[in-house]
C-alpha cells in the first residue's frame, strides 16, 4: 500500500490543493520570486497534512456547501505552505544540503534568500487562512505555529546536551513536529462545523500521528540511505541532536559501555555514524523503536473509533499503518 492508493478518495481535492499553491505563488510578478516557488513546487513532500485536513473535514461531513469546500482546501494550501515555510528555515538551522533529492534553496541560493523565503511563506499560507473568515481556525493555526517555532528553539538550545531526558525529548517532539499535524486534523474538522467532541477526536489522532512520524523521522535519519530519505543521513547526529533511537541506545547499553558510546555520539563523524547504525539495527534496539511507534500509531487509530464509518476515515487508519511500514517495513 503506498500514499498514492490512501489519497484515492481525496485524488481531486489534492489536486486542487496543488493547483491553490501554484496561484497563489504566481501572485507575485517578481521572476526571482517566481523562480524559488517554482524550484519548491518542483519536487512536492508527501502532502501528508493537506491530505490530513481535507481527510479530517470529510471523516466528520461528506455533505459540504461550495463555500466550506473552498475554505477546506484553502485550509489545506495554507498548512502546507506553512509546513515549507519551516523546511526552509530548519535547512538553514541544520546546515542540510539536501531536501527532496536534490539541492536545498540554502545551499543553492545561500541562507539569506531562504531565510527571506520561509518569511514569504509564512505569510502566503496566513493570507489563506484570513481569507476564509474563521477566527476560530486562524487560531488554531496560529498557536500550532508558535508551538512549531517554540519547540525548534527549544531543540536548538538543547543540542550538545547529551544528558537530554526523554520527557524533555517528546516535549520538543509534540510542539515542533505533533502540533501541525493535531492542528491540520483539527482546523479540518473545525472547517466542516464539526461537533467540539469529534473535532477534539481528530486532534487527538492527528497529536499521536505527529509524534509517531517524528520518532520515526529520527530512526530514519540514522539507519537509512541518502537516496531513501531524500537528504544526507546523520543530520541530527551531525548538529548534536540527541533524538529516541540515540536515548534509547543509551539506555539500553551497559554502564560501563556507554563512555564509549558517548563519544561516537559526539564525533560526529561519518565513522562514528556508521557504527551507530550498525548497534542501532540490533535486533533488540529495532523492536524498541517499533514498540515506541506502534503506541502512539495505535493511539491514533484508537481516537478514530467515535468516528462514523467512510471511506475517509479508512484512509485515514490506513495513513497511520503507513507510518509504521515506512519506519519498520516486512
Amino acid at each position: 500500500m503506498d500514499l498514492k492508493n490512501i489519497y484515492q478518495p481525496i485524488k481531486k481535492d489534492l489536486k486542487i490543493v496543488d493547483d491553490l499553491l501554484r496561484e497563489a505563488f504566481k501572485r507575485t510578478k517578481n521572476r526571482s520570486i517566481l523562480k524559488l516557488t517554482d524550484y519548491l513546487l518542483g519536487s512536492p513532500g508527501k502532502r501528508i497534512r493537506p491530505a490530513l485536513v481535507v481527510l479530517s473535514a470529510k471523516a466528520v461531513s461528506c455533505h459540504k456547501s461550495r463555500d466550506i469546500e473552498a475554505a477546506i482546501i484553502k485550509i489545506a494550501a495554507a498548512v502546507e505552505l506553512i509546513h515549507l515555510a519551516s523546511l526552509t528555515h530548519d535547512d538553514v538551522v541544520d546546515h542540510a544540503s539536501l531536501r527532496h533529492n536534490k539541492q536545498s534553496v540554502n545551499r543553492k541560493w545561500g541562507d539569506d534568500v531562504s531565510i527571506a523565503l520561509g518569511d514569504y511563506l509564512y505569510s502566503e499560507g496566513f493570507e489563506l487562512i484570513s481569507s476564509c473568515g474563521n477566527a476560530d481556525i486562524l487560531s488554531c493555526i496560529s498557536q500550532a505555529t508558535k508551538a512549531m517555532c517554540e519547540g525548534e528553539l527549544i531543540q536548538i538550545c538543547q543540542r550538545d546536551n547529551f544528558s537530554l531526558s526523554k520527557r524533555r525529548y517528546f516535549i520538543i517532539v509534540k510542539k515542533k513536529t505533533a502540533s501541525l499535524f493535531a492542528a491540520s486534523c483539527q482546523a479540518g474538522a473545525k472547517t466542516a462545523n464539526s461537533s467540539a467532541f469529534l473535532e477534539g477526536a481528530l486532534k487527538n489522532y492527528g497529536l499521536n500521528f505527529g509524534i509517531a512520524f517524528q520518532i520515526i523521522d529520527d530512526y530514519l535519519d540514522l539507519v537509512s540511505e541518502k537516496e531513501r530519505l531524500g537528504k544526507a543521513p546523520g543530520q541530527d547526529i551531525a548538529v548534536g541532536e540527541m533524538t529516541l533511537p540515540l536515548l534509547n541506545l543509551l539506555e539500553s547499553t551497559k554502564v560501563n559501555k556507554r563512555p564509549t558510546l558517548l563519544r561516537l555520539i559526539k564525533s560526529k563523524d561519518k565513522r562514528s555514524l556508521k557504527e551507530i547504525k550498525k548497534r542501532l539495527l540490533h535486533f533488540d534496539a529495532v523492536c524498541g523503536m517499533k514498540k515506541s511507534t506502534l503506541f502512539y500509531v495505535n493511539a491514533a487509530k484508537a481516537t478514530l473509533n467515535i468516528l462514523p464509518d467512510s471511506v475517509y476515515r479508512d484512509a485515514l487508519i490506513r495513513l497511520a499503518d503507513f507510518l509504521l511500514r515506512k519506519g519498520f517495513p516486512l
